[in-house]
């Protein structure tokens, strides 16, 4: 003997149903994001359309300005990931630190954090600047070497940023 599903219970099971198909849809969306090195194959294959010098739409690109860092690393460099070129003398290299540091929730150009104790050492007058592009999201970063917080965010980007001090063996 078949009885029928009342009116009140049949909605609470679509919409479970309903809410099961949403989950479902947004975790395979989640599994077709690619990493900002995905773009650089796809850009090599052509299946990228050219939004820059030989990348897509998506490509990275950021500005580094140098100052006071001597040993000829003064100076303002343009830098492409993916694939990897500009201005700046170590493209690959820059890219993959970023690469390296770049983890889900997190900014790898996020200040260093207010409150932390830092050794009182002094790294140099060189200052960077940092602008552009980063994994889709916009990047204005300034860095300096004033204490040890400070030295130990800089030197985490080289070759981003010049090997300074004794960090000067990173940039060769």
């Amino acid at each position: 003997m078949l009885r029928a599903t009342p009116r009140a219970t049949a909605r609470p099971v679509l919409r479970r149903l309903l809410i099961g198909a949403a989950a479902s849809v947004a975790a395979a969306g989640s599994l077709t994001a690619a990493p900002p090195a995905a773009y650089a194959q796809a850009a090599g294959t052509g299946l990228l359309s050219p939004a820059g010098p030989g990348g897509g739409p998506d490509r990275d690109h950021l500005t580094v300005t140098v100052r006071n860092a001597g040993g000829g690393a003064d100076g303002t460099f343009e830098l492409y990931c993916g694939p990897d070129g500009g201005s700046h003398p170590d493209p690959r290299g820059a890219c993959d630190a970023l690469e390296r540091d770049t983890r889900w929730g997190q900014d790898v150009f996020a200040p260093a954090p207010e409150g932390g104790f830092c050794t009182m050492q002094y790294g140099g007058p060189a200052t960077a600047h940092v602008t552009g592009t980063w994994a889709g999201r916009p990047v204005d970063a300034t860095y300096d070497r004033r204490d040890g917080c400070q030295i130990s965010r800089w030197d985490r980007l080289v070759p981003l940023l010049p090997g300074v001090g004794g960090n000067r063996a990173a940039r060769a």
